[in-house]
């Protein structure tokens, strides 16, 4: 899932550039493992707890939009309750890459939506409509004191949020065995507002 990270590297020094990218690969294959490690039984229950969480910071108002994902590689599961916010008529979205160095498209999603394979194989609504989100929740690899996430190192997050005219409230999840010291911010990362892990109270990004 790796592609090359968006072109901000600007004012920074390539050898450097070059020492956090090796160091980030090493701790994203690291937290993966751990993650996949976690039990079935402990994962669910942080998700649950995370939904209770998120059901706190999403707007409940009628213009909310809100994209959520579709979990692999033993991501938090937020199946269930994007379904429950659904039904409740908030109306919700989920990313989708169309190729590699370019932004996510959103395509809204209900449970009757006709799905089909993106990229790597995720599930994609096959014909919703293109929407702009007014919340992301972004899963992470790895997040710190800062609200930074590590992802999986294609960008696609911080590309789009990047380009979007309006900021969408932006919400990183993951499991609360996925917080280090620092990614080490590079010019191109995109704080997060919020890091949610179900664990712990939900933190938020210092002004």
């Amino acid at each position: 899932m790796r592609e090359p990270v968006p072109d901000s590297t600007a004012g920074v020094d390539p050898t450097q550039a070059r020492d956090v990218a090796r160091w980030r690969k090493a701790e994203r294959e690291r937290l993966i493992a751990a993650r996949l490690a976690l039990p079935a039984e402990i994962r669910g229950a942080q998700a649950a707890a995370m939904a209770s969480d998120l059901d706190r910071l999403v707007p409940g108002n009628p213009d909310t939009i809100v994209s959520v994902y579709w979990p692999i590689r033993a991501e938090p599961d937020l199946r269930p309750w994007m379904r429950s916010r659904w039904e409740r008529g908030t109306r919700v979205a989920l990313p989708v890459a169309l190729a590699l160095g370019q932004p996510l498209v959103f395509r809204e999603w209900g449970p009757d939506a006709v799905m089909a394979r993106g990229l790597w194989q995720i599930p994609i609504p096959a014909d919703g409509a293109v929407v702009v989100p007014t919340v992301v929740i972004a899963p992470l690899v790895g997040f710190d004191a800062g609200c930074y996430r590590l992802g999986y190192g294609g960008g696609f997050f911080d590309r789009t949020l990047a380009g979007m005219a309006a900021k969408p409230l932006v919400i990183g999840v993951g499991f609360a065995d996925a917080a280090i010291r620092t990614i080490l911010p590079q010019p191109h990362d995109i704080p997060m507002d919020w890091i949610v892990t179900g664990a712990m109270p939900p933190q938020r990004r210092s002004a």
